[in-house]
C-alpha cells in the first residue's frame, strides 16, 4: 500500500482505508461493529471524505472523516483513535499532530468526536482530547455518547 509521509517530524503516515495494519487496530477498537451474519469487511471507515493515519511504528490509528452526520453535528469527525503504546508520544501529542494534518485537508473546519464513557477504562473519559485542547460540548440523545469539539 502506498504511504505518504507528511514530514520527518510527524509521527503519522497516511494509508488507505482497508490497510491491513490499520484494519487490525480498528478491529480492537470499541466502536467496531460486529455484523450478526458474521460478515467481515475490509474497508472500515465508511462513506465520505477520509484520512486514515498510522503512526510510523504501526501502534496507533487515527481516522478523520467528513460526512453528513444525521445527528446534526458538522465539521470533520475523529471517528477512530486507538493507541496501543506507540513510541511517538502521549495521546494528546498524537491528537495535535493529527489535527495539523486535518487542517491541511480541511482548513477552517470544526473537529468533533464521540466518546462512549462506558466502553473505555479511563475514569476521565476524553482526557487525552481535553489535554489537546478539545472541550466537551454535548451528549448524544440515544446512546449518551460524549461529544467533544475543537
Amino acid at each position: 500500500m502506498e504511504m505518504r509521509l507528511f514530514d520527518d517530524n510527524i509521527s503519522w503516515v497516511s494509508v488507505k482505508d482497508g490497510n491491513p495494519i490499520a484494519l487490525d487496530l480498528f478491529n480492537r477498537h470499541y466502536s467496531k461493529y460486529h455484523y450478526k451474519d458474521g460478515r467481515v469487511c475490509s474497508l472500515f471507515v465508511g462513506p465520505g471524505e477520509k484520512t486514515v493515519l498510522l503512526t510510523k511504528d504501526n501502534k496507533a490509528l487515527f481516522v478523520w472523516r467528513k460526512f453528513i452526520d444525521k445527528s446534526g453535528q458538522y465539521g470533520v469527525n475523529c471517528s477512530i483513535f486507538r493507541n496501543e503504546k506507540s513510541i511517538f508520544g502521549q495521546n494528546s501529542q498524537l491528537i495535535l499532530e493529527a489535527e495539523q494534518i486535518a487542517k491541511l485537508r480541511w482548513p477552517g473546519q470544526r473537529f468533533y468526536t464521540y466518546i462512549n464513557p462506558n466502553k473505555i477504562m479511563s475514569k476521565n473519559p476524553g482526557y487525552c482530547f481535553k489535554m489537546a485542547g478539545w472541550v466537551l460540548c454535548g451528549l448524544t440523545k440515544k446512546r449518551k455518547l460524549l461529544i467533544f469539539e475543537k
